[in-house]
């Protein structure tokens, strides 16, 4: 039954080793220091030398040797009785030299040429009738200091290597100290102390007691009084250098062993507890008793993992039902079905596995309506892209040949338009980031056992892509369409932006102070009640004044002698005081014509007051807008702003005021020159110096018509030549810039609040209703059945390889179970 036992645990190392089990089974293991003689006493036991040697490291692998005491037939016709075999081939060694030459080829071919080590063991069982069964690991010799080409931390790898093997609870240590170096400075005895400290599972072995010196002997070791052991010390005397030089056969190496024993005055009375016979006796009750002790543990370590592996098992799958075409049907559609719900919740946000850490999911495409979204659109300025000649030109082209009156509508519409269409490129990125992340939650929904089948998996993703894909161009054009809707009609109607547009014009009409005529002094110019005194002379232009008072000239004094307009009741004097009191209002560069003589302030206003009494609805909307102190409180009204602004403050008509520059102005000569409205920048062009007139202004350079040359291709809309706006310019491009900005804050509100819904409905929302249906429409054929149920080739290795460490589990367990039973 004994023997049973030691089969039992080769026969379950021996399996565990290719399947890579995790049960440690009870072994010895041999440590000592380097050249302590640690091949010497294997060999002995074995009987046969088979093991390398030489200078240095030499046992550089674990090696895993099994002894298996094999009865000789009693009918044998062959004389072989000793062979080896090792687990890494399929082959019997009854030469012994070619044992020792494949070890070391082994050890090269996975440790390398040089001196250094490798944990993965070698497997040798040697099949003998000389030897007891036993289960030892030779593990490398303890170093200190790296020789030759070892690696510099050859003493670390080494012990951790040792400390590996040793360390387990299941682990007898064989600790070889040689008998001619002080025990306190074993190498062997201090790590099993290290992973042993009571000295339960070590065994103590002196070797070289023959090479002491004289007058000292390991009696007081070998007796347990220096160093107490549970197991105690043997001491053994091994074949010298020289023996093994002229090849002593190991036979007579065991008689001189015990003559040694047997005649040593020190050892005699303890020579029958010392040598190698008496070794591997011990060696084999010590394996024995160890396996019977730990048998209740080997099982219940069995029986965790056997349900491991079961369980490991369970989650690879069962093949049979894998091939069985009637129940293909339902596996795939199961597989469907936990794919479809898996991809609308993880939309939804009721996933199993949310993760804490990061935003997963839905969240991510609230993320991408709320942030990357809204902080894109917030950032579009509505004018950023336009300066105040393009809104001038857009001015002047929208009114054609005439004049405007008023900032035509038409300059709005083709200033907001491109505005509006800003907002698009930032709405079909939208569409964009969430089709990628609904593709991103696509591809992150998968299970344990979906992962089986990697073709099935890359066609439930394909599906869904694809309907993704399908879903994107219908969301885009809704997305465009969206734009173009707000572009298509636009809705100056808006409560929002009447409101906008009402304050925006108050803010932008208000006029400046030097521009201001007190409200109540324009009351009383035109309060007829009120007595006029006419000044002793007046001198004007044309021979005509107005009656003044003191109120008058302080009004004039405080609006500034720019604003006097002399009176004329001609046309063509009226069209030069318009274009005076233009030129008054504009920058300082325009000049008041020489000849004009000078006059007081109060004359100027006196001819003032004539001009505005002639046009007493105009006189009385600009007092209405003065917006002075003691006006009414419907003097802020809309209509007044507006009509105050479009007629201006100093005068009737859109001739007055800041609007000069389409009047004509008298020259210093008397004549009359239209206002400056572009500037040609095309540069002269001798294709254009053709017409009618060519010859005639060939011949007479003298003649007006010669200026008036053909136009170029590129006129700009400046007044002077530079892009200074004069004061109706600026007061209509600011306008319009505050219009385009209250009209495009409507429609980003509108276009923010409109695409997250419409990639919902359209995207979102639509997919997750239809993916289901797709991917039974597309991917339930029993034709595809078998390409989809196709493993992959990983997966179904490691499926063989868990069934089998399972069923040797099983065995292992039924076997123990069995040795339990006859032991009671």
């Amino acid at each position: 039954m004994d023997a049973d036992l030691i089969k039992l645990v080769n026969k379950l190392q021996d399996t565990f080793a290719n399947l890579g089990g995790e049960l440690d089974m009870p072994q010895l293991a041999v440590v000592g220091s380097q050249s302590a003689g640690k091949s010497s006493v294997l060999e002995t036991i074995v009987g046969r030398d088979f093991l390398p040697r030489g200078s240095g490291i030499v046992t550089r692998r674990p090696l895993v040797l099994q002894l298996i005491h094999t009865p000789v037939p009693e009918n044998s016709t062959t004389d072989i009785t000793e062979w080896g075999q090792f687990l890494h081939i399929d082959k019997r060694y009854t030469d012994f030299n070619e044992i020792r030459r494949e070890i070391e080829q082994e050890t090269f071919r996975v440790a390398g040429q040089n001196k250094g080590i490798s944990k993965l063991p070698i497997h040798l069982r040697i099949y003998s009738p000389n030897v007891l069964d036993l289960t030892l690991v030779d593990l490398p010799g303890l170093t200190k200091i790296p020789v030759g080409d070892q690696p510099s931390d050859i003493e670390r790898q080494i012990r951790s290597l040792v400390l590996d093997y040793i360390s387990k609870p299941n682990c007898v240590i064989l600790a070889v100290s040689a008998a001619n170096v002080d025990l306190a400075n074993s190498e062997a005895l201090k790590l099993a102390r290290s992973v042993d400290p009571q000295g339960r599972r070590t065994i103590g072995v002196l070797t070289k007691l023959d090479l002491m010196d004289a007058g000292t002997n390991a009696l007081d070791i070998l007796t347990g009084r220096v160093y107490p052991l549970k197991l105690g010390f043997i001491g053994v005397v091994n074949r010298s250098q020289a023996d093994i030089n002229v090849d002593k056969p190991l036979s007579d190496a065991l008689d001189s062993e015990a003559e040694f024993f047997r005649t040593h005055p020190a050892y005699r009375n303890i020579a029958h507890k010392n040598g190698t016979k008496y070794l591997a006796k011990t060696l084999n009750q010590v394996l024995m008793g160890h396996i019977r002790d730990k048998l209740p543990d080997m099982k219940a370590r069995l029986n965790t993992l056997m349900g491991q592996a079961q369980q490991e098992l369970n989650s690879f799958g069962d093949a049979a039902i894998y091939g069985d075409k009637n129940q293909q049907g339902a596996l795939v559609l199961r597989l469907m079905t936990q794919f479809a719900r898996d991809f609308v919740a993880s939309i939804d946000g009721t996933a199993v596995d949310i993760s804490t850490k990061e935003l997963s999911g839905g969240a991510r495409i609230y993320y991408i309506f709320n942030d990357v979204f809204g902080t894109a659109l917030s950032s579009i300025d509505a004018t950023h892209n336009l300066d105040n000649q393009d809104i001038r030109t857009a001015i002047r082209n929208s009114t054609g040949p005439r004049p405007s009156l008023f900032v035509p509508e038409i300059a709005f519409d083709l200033l907001v338009k491109p505005q509006i269409k800003l907002l698009e490129a930032p709405s079909l990125r939208c569409v964009e980031l969430v089709y990628e992340e609904l593709v991103k939650i696509c591809h992150n929904c998968t299970s344990a056992e979906l992962q089986r089948f990697p073709r099935l998996h890359a066609q439930l993703v394909e599906t869904v892509s694809e309907l993704l894909r399908e879903r994107l161009g219908p969301t885009t054009e809704y997305t465009q369409s969206l734009i173009d809707i707000q572009t298509a009609y636009i809705n100056t109607n808006h409560p929002a932006f009447i409101q906008g547009s009402a304050a925006a014009a108050h803010s932008m009409t208000s006029p400046q102070p030097r521009q201001v005529l007190p409200r109540h002094k324009s009351i009383e110019w035109h309060n007829p009640a009120r007595p006029r005194t006419q000044p002793s002379s007046v001198d004007s232009i044309n021979g005509v004044g107005s009656p003044t008072d003191d109120d008058d000239y302080s009004q004039d004094e405080s609006a500034g002698p720019a604003n006097g307009i002399p009176p004329n009741r001609s046309a063509p004097s009226a069209l030069t005081d318009r274009s005076r009191a233009g030129a008054a209002s504009a920058p300082p560069t325009t000049t008041t014509p020489s000849r004009l003589p000078s006059k007081p302030p109060h004359h100027q206003h006196h001819h003032q007051h004539h001009q505005q009494r002639d046009a007493p609805s105009s006189r009385n909307v600009s007092g209405a807008s003065a917006g002075a102190p003691g006006s009414s409180p419907h003097s802020g009204t809309a209509k007044e702003t507006f009509l105050n602004y479009f007629f201006g403050q100093n005068g009737p008509g859109p001739l007055s005021g800041p609007s000069a520059e389409r009047t004509s102005t008298v020259g210093a000569t008397g004549g009359i020159t239209g206002g400056v409205t572009g500037r040609d920048v095309s540069g002269a062009d001798p294709a254009l110096e053709t017409g009618l007139m060519a010859g005639r202004r060939g011949m007479d350079r003298g003649n007006a018509a010669f200026d008036m040359k053909s136009l170029g291709k590129h006129i700009e809309a400046a007044s002077d030549g530079s892009a200074q706006l004069t004061m109706r310019e600026e007061m209509e491009t600011n306008l319009i810039r505050s219009l385009i900005q209250s009209y495009f804050g409507i429609v980003r509100q509108t276009i923010q609040d409109l695409v997250p819904k419409a990639i919902m409905h359209l995207l979102v929302n639509n997919t997750s209703q239809q993916v289901q249906n797709r991917l039974v429409a597309s991917l339930y054929k029993p034709e595809l059945f078998g390409d989809l149920l196709n493993e992959d080739e990983t997966l179904v290795a490691e499926r063989t390889r868990v069934k089998a460490l399972l069923d040797a589990y099983r065995d292992a367990f039924k076997t123990l179970s069995e040795v339990t039973l006859k032991s009671t």
